[in-house]
């Protein structure tokens, strides 16, 4: 992985990427940086402008993927400290990828209108159109457009996506949805509306998986609620607009859901809406019962309501009562259970607790007012149908006001459903008149409703449709009949004693429309009953007062009762109320105590959802530090082992060398690496300039032989290209010739056409010429005029240039008056600063100074102590020399003595041994035996000179050192003598071993012995240091 660099960084060299054209090259950078562990720790003030180029990026070249994942992360850091910043990043992504689409869409324009400029129809657009069937705008948009209404429409999903599930960025995400809910109904995108619908379905769904995340959605929260319903709502709107009714269908759900949810009523007119909704929806299904069923609540609502005019109320209470009375008469069974639940869906739908019938719908539309506001037409509609009873003018009653509906756009859709309850309605009345009805009677009575459509074909009513629909009243149990197609009539069956459990049942909210009379299966149904009703009528009448209470005491006990029921009804509607009032300051007082409990819970959770994020950001802390340590140490090792293995590899180390790794460093390793390919590329060299020179000389050899036949096939080269040349010259003037000839003889043809050319040309101009001139002046004034304008709008906006410029030199003048006194100020302060800073220097350089003679002086005095010492020395070591070099001529005297007495055996004296001083000599006697000779004595005056060591004496018996140290001291005590004592030798230091340095760096030397300091040494030792 890169090195990670500074989000400031990366924006500047995206920037130059893109400046010099490699835009893919920047996104790559970009998208790099949001893989980085460090982007998190980022600040969103220094993101934010980073985001905002990248998804220029992605928008630009259209990687929706790509665009996807950045956001993620983005929504990953942001949500939890800067919410406004998602929703700007979200914005303009949608904002950029909708302008794409508009310049799509204008560039599709200007290439559509460009080709109809130039060829409006050519052969290859006409035969492309025959065979593909698109027109040329079609395949523009294709190539155009459509890419870029992709890309938008993958940009909503992926900010659905990243918006989803977080209470934080619900108002943001319901935005997009409605803003997405508006892309599809703009460019009819029915495809993407379904999957959009099905993405919010599946996003509502995971509400509860997600519960237990942060800033999960509460849809217990009225505000979350009503945001979702909005944008349900909205869907609601989309899918009808668009026709898709089976999307309607499922919205409608949806909103029916998220309303069980809500614990305050909706608004009413949010719920009109919805009813309004419902009847388009229901009325496209064919459902007339739930269609009319819808309108009532939508009327109900929109009466509480109020604020619509009594034109708008006329023309929706005759909606309600056309949709009303457009539900077939008759028992409506219920079959299936999945039908069942089908019926049950749709009364909750609407919000009723049973299933709806006609009989209900109308008596409900009648006790508002529905008749009194309808329409006449409705009116007249309504007391053909339900007043009257006349099957045989039924249609031709109707007929007229059918025609009247189908000029009423509002009504024209009820006409199939009109058409059918009245059908329904005939086969009621002609069954309660008639047991049998011939088949071409029913066709006759139904003749005035057949119309003609515009194909010439009877579109209403035919045989084949009213058997079936005859067939299903008897399927469903509406009818009890039967079709005798042998003699072509229709039986209404009508048994007494028909078996009940035969029967169909009626459902419970279903009742038979009221009849002229009853059937003999209802008499035998209500005859107990009846029996029964005049039995306790007669019991009442034997057993009562014979005589009536008065009329004046009746009207009184009306009137209490009248009363009593009045301030009962009163009573109980204030009790109503008031358990209303209390229900909802319960309701209020639940819903506070829940709002402070949740947020209690909230803060309970926030504070140890922080304290757990702060522990697990140490922990994780801690681990990295650990985790970086060890990688490090881990990448160290692997290097080292890798330069192990192919330094094993290439033959610089030993194999069995690996495992002592450790012993070197990567460093080393490198460097002998570096040497082995130093020898390597030494080597290669050589072989190269051997093979070069091998290959010089092949070279030289092809060439010389090649000489010889270049010459032979230049001349071949030569003889070809002549006859090339010749041959090519033959043929062009050939060719030439030929087209002069064609040339000639088309001028001939075309010669006969110039007087016709020439006359109509002058025509022409002669016809164009005035109206040219005058364009030409009107152009020209124009042009004057346009000059004029210009030039005093170039003159006004040279002024106020001028005066602008002056005002910011002004302005400018003035900046830089301030900013040179600040300078000056800030110079004179310096110029302080460095005086105090020269002085404190000089003073430290004196006192440097000072010191410095100092130890200057304490070094000269050292080293001039130190030649004095040097030079003592140098003189006490040339008498210790020369005083070693008389002992040795002694010693040399005393072996030629000793020799010639063993020579010739005569006893002598003792040898005269001079004195030190080498003035007077001193008698010794000869050492013939094994002891040291004695000094013999002296007169008192005559001062003793230590003895000398005899030169034949074995070593083990010459004095010691403790004893030549004490005669030195005996000689030197002793003033009386005539012998000079040899003065001390100062020690010298010991071979091989440096002198000890004080802190200047100089040497020191010892003291002399004489003067008690010093280290002792032989003076053999001494003298081979001297030499």
């Amino acid at each position: 992985m890169a090195p990670f660099s500074k989000p400031e960084t990366v924006l500047r060299q995206a920037e130059g990427l893109v400046s010099v054209g490699q835009s893919h090259a920047a996104l790559q950078s970009l998208t790099e940086m949001f893989a980085s562990k460090r982007f998190r720790s980022t600040p969103l003030a220094t993101l934010e402008p980073i985001m905002n180029r990248f998804i220029e990026l992605c928008v630009e070249m259209r990687r929706g993927r790509t665009a996807k994942e950045g956001l993620m992360q983005y929504k990953n850091i942001a949500q939890n400290s800067s919410v406004q910043s998602i929703e700007v990043i979200i914005s303009r992504f949608i904002q950029l990828a909708d302008t794409k689409v508009r310049e799509a869409q204008q560039q599709a324009a200007v290439a559509v209108d460009v080709d109809d400029l130039e060829a409006s129809e050519t052969p290859e657009s006409i035969l492309l159109g025959a065979v593909s069937g698109d027109q040329s705008k079609d395949r523009t948009d294709r190539a155009l457009v459509t890419p870029w209404l992709k890309f938008l429409w993958e940009s909503y999903r992926t900010s659905l996506e990243t918006l989803k599930n977080n209470a934080r960025l619900e108002a943001i995400y319901q935005q997009v949805a409605q803003h997405a809910f508006k892309f599809c109904l703009k460019y009819n995108r029915k495809v993407e509306f379904r999957r959009l619908c099905e993405t919010l379905r599946l996003h509502l769904s995971n509400v509860a998986k997600y519960s237990h995340q942060q800033h999960s959605i509460n849809l217990s929260d009225p505000d979350t609620l009503q945001h979702h319903l909005d944008t349900r709502f909205a869907q609601l709107n989309t899918s009808v607009e668009l026709e898709l009714w089976q999307e309607a269908f499922r919205s409608v759900e949806d909103v029916h859901n998220l309303l069980t949810l809500a614990k305050k009523a909706p608004r009413p007119a949010m719920m009109a809406n919805y009813y309004e909704k419902l009847t388009k929806i229901f009325l496209m299904s064919g459902n007339a019962l739930y269609h009319a069923a819808a309108w009532g609540r939508y009327y109900a609502i929109v009466t509480n309501i109020g604020g619509k005019s009594e034109e708008e109320m006329g023309r929706l209470a005759g909606q309600v009562l056309v949709s009303t009375l457009a539900v077939p008469v008759g028992l409506h069974t219920e079959e299936q259970d999945e039908l069942k639940g089908k019926n049950a869906r749709l009364t909750a739908l609407l919000g009723l607790t049973r299933m709806p019938s006609r009989s209900g719908l109308l008596k409900d539309a009648l006790s508002r007012d529905v008749l009194k506001l309808s329409p006449p037409s409705m009116k007249s509609l309504y007391q053909i149908l339900e007043v009257t009873f006349d099957p045989l003018s039924l249609c031709t009653s109707i007929a007229p006001l059918l025609e009247t509906l189908s000029a009423d756009a509002a009504y024209a859709p009820y006409l199939p459903l009109l058409r059918r309850a009245l059908l329904s309605r005939l086969l009621n009345q002609l069954s309660q008149v008639y047991s049998t009805v011939k088949v071409d009677t029913i066709f006759e009575l139904v003749q005035p409703l057949n119309v003609k459509t515009e194909d010439g074909q009877k579109s209403i009513f035919n045989p084949e449709e009213i058997e079936a629909y005859i067939m299903g009243c008897a399927r469903r149990g509406e009818l009890d009949i039967r079709i005798d197609h042998k003699v072509g009539s229709i039986t209404f069956v009508d048994d007494a004693f028909r078996i009940a459990d035969d029967a169909p049942i009626a459902s419970s909210s279903k009742t038979r429309e009221s009849t002229i009379q009853p059937s003999l299966a209802e008499n035998v149904r209500t005859r107990l009953g009846k029996i029964a009703t005049s039995l306790h009528n007669t019991i009442q009448v034997l057993d009562g007062e014979s005589v009536p209470p008065p009329q004046e005491d009746q009207d009184a006990r009306f009137k209490e009762l009248v009363t009593a029921v009045e301030a009962e009804r009163k009573a109980l509607q204030i009790k109503r109320a008031l358990v209303a009032r209390r229900r909802e300051l319960l309701s209020e007082l639940t819903v506070r105590k829940e709002k402070e409990e949740s947020s209690r819970r909230a803060e309970i959770s926030r504070r140890e959802k922080e304290e757990e994020s702060k522990r697990q950001r140490n922990e994780a802390r801690r681990r990295e530090l650990e985790r970086t340590k060890k990688e490090i140490e881990s990448i160290r090792i692997d290097e080292a082992k890798k330069y192990a293995q192919s330094l094993v590899d290439k033959g610089i180390l030993k194999a069995n060398d690996v495992d002592k790794l450790d012993n070197y460093d990567t460093e080393g390793l490198i460097g002998m690496q570096v040497a082995q390919l130093e020898k390597e590329k030494k080597g290669m060299n050589e072989r190269l300039r051997i093979v070069a020179k091998r290959i010089d000389h092949i070279e030289r050899a092809n060439r010389k032989e090649e000489r010889p036949l270049l010459a032979e096939d230049y001349e071949e080269q030569q003889q070809l290209d002549r006859t090339t040349f010749e041959a090519v010259q033959k043929q062009r003037k050939e060719a030439s010739k030929q087209a002069h000839k064609e040339d000639v003889e088309t001028k001939g043809r075309l010669k006969r056409m110039m007087g016709d050319y020439d006359s109509w040309k002058q025509i022409l101009l002669e016809k164009k010429g005035d109206a040219y001139k005058k364009k030409k002046e009107a152009a020209n004034k124009k042009i004057e005029q346009e000059k004029a304008k210009r030039k005093a709008a170039v003159t006004k906006a040279w002024e106020e240039e001028k005066a602008l410029r002056e005002k910011e030199e002004a302005e400018i003048r003035a900046k830089e008056e301030e900013e040179r006194k600040q300078e000056e100020a800030a110079r004179a302060e310096e110029e302080r600063l460095r005086r105090e800073e020269e002085e404190r220097i000089a003073e430290e350089e004196a006192a440097r100074k000072k010191k410095e003679d100092e130890a200057n002086a304490r070094r000269a005095l050292r080293e001039k102590e130190r030649q004095e010492a040097l030079e003592k020395a140098r003189l006490q070591q040339q008498r210790e020399d020369e005083a070693e070099e008389r002992r040795r001529q002694r010693r040399a005297e005393e072996k030629e003595k000793e020799a010639a007495d063993k020579k010739y055996g005569s006893v002598r004296g003792p040898p005269v041994i001079r004195a030190a001083n080498g003035q007077e000599p001193a008698w010794r006697r000869s050492a013939s035996g094994a002891g040291a000779a004695r000094p013999r004595a002296e007169p008192s005056s005559v001062t003793e000179t230590p003895p000398a060591p005899a030169a034949a004496a074995p070593a083990k018996l010459r004095p010691s050192w403790r004893d030549r140290e004490a005669a030195k001291a005996a000689a030197t005590s002793n003033t009386g003598g005539t012998g000079s004592p040899r003065p001390a030798s100062p020690a010298l230091p010991p071979a091989g071993e440096e002198p000890k340095k004080d802190d200047d760096g100089f040497q020191t030397v010892g003291k002399s012995v004489g003067g008690g300091g010093g280290a002792w040494k032989s003076r053999r030792a001494q003298a081979s240091g001297g030499r």
